[in-house]
């Protein structure tokens, strides 16, 4: 089935994006896209965005006490910097790989 295609702001009522059913504390529930948004832009290509029926959306799952522990077990994960081994208070930076003492050791001299 071929999506329907739309400007942008140009979208009926009933169709949503990913973020606009979260916030209506829903999901796409499985169902496929059913149109598009696309904006075009100068340099690139258009920005697209997907839409979905809300009418055949579902309800968000709870978070279960599990789900919650692994969540927190993740997050704690990225404060734990690979170089010194210590708890920065931080989530890590991806730049740098590692906490910012590790990564400027000088200006942790000068201080």
């Amino acid at each position: 089935m071929a999506t329907e295609e739309y400007r942008w702001r140009m979208a009926p009522e009933g169709l949503a994006t990913r973020r606009q059913l979260r916030a209506m504390g829903l999901r796409p529930g499985g169902q496929d896209v059913a149109a598009e948004l696309r904006r075009p832009r100068r340099r690139r290509g258009p920005l697209v965005a997907y839409l979905y029926r809300i009418d055949r959306a579902k309800p968000v799952r709870p978070m279960t006490p599990a789900k919650w522990a692994a969540l927190a077990r993740a997050n704690a994960a990225q404060q734990i910097c690979p170089n010194c081994r210590l708890d920065a208070g931080y989530r890590i930076p991806g730049s740098l790989g590692m906490c910012v003492t590790c990564a400027y050791p000088e200006e942790q001299c000068a201080a």
